[in-house]
């Protein structure tokens, strides 16, 4: 779909539908593009730019602590991005007006078509991206939308308190169901993984793979409750990221409480060494696990290491999320044009996410780490400013939104349509 310079200036959003109720999406472009805040976007530019240094950048610093980079984004970006994942959804799916009836069909068929498109190119890419360069998240992302769709009409206290429990009960059943077993990291899920052994692919988007969905989907949780709150006004903004501050550094504080004032390092530490070299335990704490700790001492879930979805790793994570969501809708509101590279960025994260693992996995990338990172910081950038310019959404996201749309339109056809669907106006 195209537009006009007005309408693409201000960048529709991705996750937003084709079409409200059954209107021809060209129609509603203007008004999404009224609606939007330019601060979401900016935050998903942020996210996907954070995920880029930490595919890119050497981990470890001159020092051999773990370098500026993955301080700043390890275990951080991957998490804003499932969160804003979230606020996607409560947008599409219409935000305050919570959809029911058949609106809740048309919904839940519309995530699940978009489950299945991101499904399928995430399998394509594990064909493509080596798991040592990085781990493909669109796999994760896929069923993490299809466990979305039972939540779909659930209120922000609600959405709230099932995060929640996510937070505190998943990583426990988690760690108690893998107690005995290996971890072992594999490659990149592909066809070839969902047609030979769906069991053992399941199990590990689910439980053992870099981004377990059943702990992840907390972040969705969130992200869902924050698309219903009234995001356009400063108070709002402000709380989140406020809130979200608090409950970064409130991990951090227990974290440290439980392991170093009430001795938790120490038998952490001793039972892990049974097992792991002294360099493999202190690489696990500092730049994290593939997704989940060890299960041989409950002590592993009082650790924040990046990317171990213990109960404070989840806090921590979604506090920072929140933080910088809330950061970059403040910022906004106090103007756009120099958030615009960030913000087209972020407005076409599918596409340009695509384009980041297929230069990563390029041969003609420079040798140089930093090189090579600004050239494909650069190389996104420009291709987001240029394609928004003229398109409303990115190439890959514009495939989603129009079969996602078709579907809801088809769903919505029968009589006795209730609910509302696409986004609440005045945000």
């Amino acid at each position: 779909m195209t537009a006009g310079p007005q309408e693409a200036s201000s960048l529709a959003h991705a996750c937003e539908p084709g079409d409200v109720a059954g209107t021809p999406s060209s129609a509603a472009a203007p008004d999404r593009a009224r609606s939007r805040l330019i601060g979401i976007d900016a935050a998903r530019g942020v996210a996907l730019v954070g995920m880029m240094a930490v595919h890119v950048l050497d981990p470890v610093g001159p020092d051999g602590t773990p370098s500026l980079a993955w301080s700043l984004a390890g275990g951080k970006s991957a998490a804003l991005f499932a969160l804003l994942a979230g606020v996607g959804i409560a947008f599409s799916s219409g935000r305050r007006h919570r959809p029911h009836g058949r609106a809740w069909v048309a919904n839940a068929g519309s995530l699940a078509v978009r489950a299945l498109l991101i499904a399928m190119v995430g399998l394509v890419l594990g064909y493509l991206v080596p798991r040592s360069l990085a781990a493909v998240i669109l796999p994760y992302y896929a069923l993490l939308f299809l466990l979305a769709i039972p939540l779909l009409s659930l209120s922000i206290r609600a959405l709230l308190a099932v995060a929640a429990v996510i937070v505190v009960g998943m990583p426990v059943l988690s760690h108690l169901l893998r107690a005995g077993t290996e971890t072992a990291v594999a490659g990149n899920p592909t066809f070839e993984d969902l047609l030979g052994d769906p069991g053992r692919l399941l199990t590990e988007l689910t439980l053992t793979g870099t981004y377990p969905a059943l702990s992840w989907l907390a972040y969705l949780c969130v992200g869902m409750a924050v698309g219903q709150a009234r995001l356009s006004t400063r108070r709002v903004a402000t709380t989140m990221a406020v809130a979200g501050l608090g409950l970064a550094v409130g991990a951090r504080a227990v974290s440290w409480f439980l392991l170093d004032v009430l001795g938790g390092r120490s038998e952490l530490e001793a039972v892990a060494l049974q097992s792991l070299s002294s360099e493999e335990y202190t690489d696990l704490l500092d730049w994290g696990p593939s997704g989940i700790t060890p299960a041989d001492t409950p002590w592993w879930l009082a650790t924040v290491s990046p990317h171990s979805s213990t109960p404070l790793d989840l806090v921590f994570t979604i506090g920072v999320a929140l933080a910088v969501l809330g950061a970059c809708i403040l910022i906004g509101r106090t103007g756009t044009s120099w958030l615009r590279p960030l913000a087209a960025a972020g407005s076409m994260t599918l596409t340009l996410y695509c384009l980041h693992l297929l230069m990563l996995s390029s041969p003609f990338m420079p040798d140089h780490d930093g090189a090579s990172f600004l050239l494909q910081v650069a190389v996104v950038v420009a291709f987001g400013l240029g394609w928004s310019r003229y398109h409303a959404r990115g190439p890959l996201e514009d495939v989603v939104a129009s079969a996602t749309s078709a579907t809801r339109r088809r769903l919505l056809s029968g009589r006795g349509a209730k609910g509302t669907i696409g986004a609440a106006p005045g945000d």
